[in-house]
């Protein structure tokens, strides 16, 4: 891994902040080049280049050896032959004309909403309610870390042009579960530098509250505009079999294909580990100084990380992929997602997504190469 990020001014006041509390804090991993890595640049200058995402790091040399990247294109169905093993996938085209990609093995990676509507709608003689769903649990037990919002007004300029705008330092100090606190597992605290880009301000940013206009505008703006640090409240939510994707009966995409529908209700737990994180985000942003705190229990529009519609286990009455992402009832198809974890955490999952996709490659490289001949 390259060196941690620079954390910048306001976080490193929230860091004493923490200190004084003695409430653990460190850098947080942000996917994004500090140093020259790989032939990319450092964060500072060309961050377009620098961040760890699929397209930067594995497209290109996936298509200098050879890959062939189709864009514009939107699956319908994963194939399938007489014996239930997967053949490929119909899809429609740019121009709406519905094509065949054939192929020995099928990697899906379409998030936890996005996989489990393929899967679905992937029905057959063989696969009645959907493929790889003899146990039901395709598209159950949705996660999406809810997450709280704590925002400090500060009197300080904070420097927010200097570190991570996204998330520049983070604590666990009430990650693992504490039967006192009134709630099983718990949440992380990630600090975000929130106070420099203007027009995010001036439209609420991650806490959802305008900077007022008209009259009162410029004083209001001015008071936050580099002026205040934001602490997000990132929720375990638990694996709950009502939380689902399924097909919508009527409503379709423009081209036909059912459109998924969402099932999500948060839970009496989820709402607990809420309220404590901003009762104890509060007491950090208090503890290091701001003069005025804004809280937001629930981010509405804070459903990033899609997880646990395909879960993966050693039962298959109980889950969809085995240990390798292989569903259990097509021995070439495979799920490299992050609708194959079992729990969520409360961490971003992105960097354990890709871990388990380059896992399952190094798989079907080796042993896995003669179990899906």
């Amino acid at each position: 891994p390259t060196p941690p990020l620079p954390i910048g001014p306001g976080s490193e006041m929230l860091a004493r902040a923490f200190n004084k509390l003695g409430w653990h804090w460190w850098s947080s991993d942000n996917a994004v080049a500090s140093t020259q890595y790989d032939g990319r640049q450092a964060d500072v200058g060309e961050y377009l280049r620098s961040p760890s995402s699929s397209d930067i790091i594995f497209w290109p040399g996936a298509l200098k050896q050879g890959a062939r990247l189709i864009t514009h294109a939107r699956v319908r169905e994963i194939l399938v032959d007489e014996n239930g093993r997967a053949t490929g996938a119909a899809y429609y085209d740019h121009n709406g004309n519905l094509q065949a990609q054939y192929a020995k093995v099928v990697v899906l990676a379409c998030n936890g909403i996005g996989t489990s509507r393929l899967l679905l709608n992937s029905k057959s003689a063989l696969f009645p309610d959907g493929l790889a769903n003899s146990s039901g649990q395709v598209g159950r037990n949705l996660m999406h870390h809810p997450c709280g919002y704590v925002l400090g007004l500060f009197d300080e300029d904070l420097g927010p042009d200097d570190g991570p705008r996204g998330s520049s330092m983070l604590s666990q100090e009430f990650y693992e579960t504490d039967l006192r606190r009134g709630f099983v597992r718990g949440y992380d605290m990630q600090i975000s530098n929130v106070g420099g880009a203007p027009l995010q301000l001036a439209l609420g940013g991650l806490v959802g509250q305008q900077v007022q206009w008209g009259e009162g505008h410029h004083r209001d703006f001015a008071e936050r505009f580099r002026h205040q640090m934001g602490i997000v409240i990132m929720t375990e939510d638990l694996p709950e079999e009502h939380n689902r994707v399924t097909l919508d009966p009527t409503l379709t995409d423009g081209d036909g294909i059912p459109a998924p529908k969402i099932d999500y209700t948060v839970s009496d737990n989820t709402w607990a580990i809420l309220d404590h994180g901003i009762a104890r985000a509060t007491e950090v942003l208090e503890a290091a100084g701001a003069k005025r705190v804004i809280s937001s229990r629930l981010r509405r529009n804070a459903g990033w990380h899609l997880l646990g519609t395909a879960r993966m286990g050693t039962d298959p009455d109980r889950s969809v992929v085995d240990r390798w992402g292989r569903a259990h009832d097509v021995p070439n198809l495979f799920i490299i997602d992050g609708s194959i974890f079992t729990t969520g955490a409360c961490i971003n999952p992105t960097t354990t997504i890709q871990a388990l996709a380059l896992r399952t490659a190094d798989y079907l490289k080796g042993e896995g190469s003669s179990a899906i001949a």
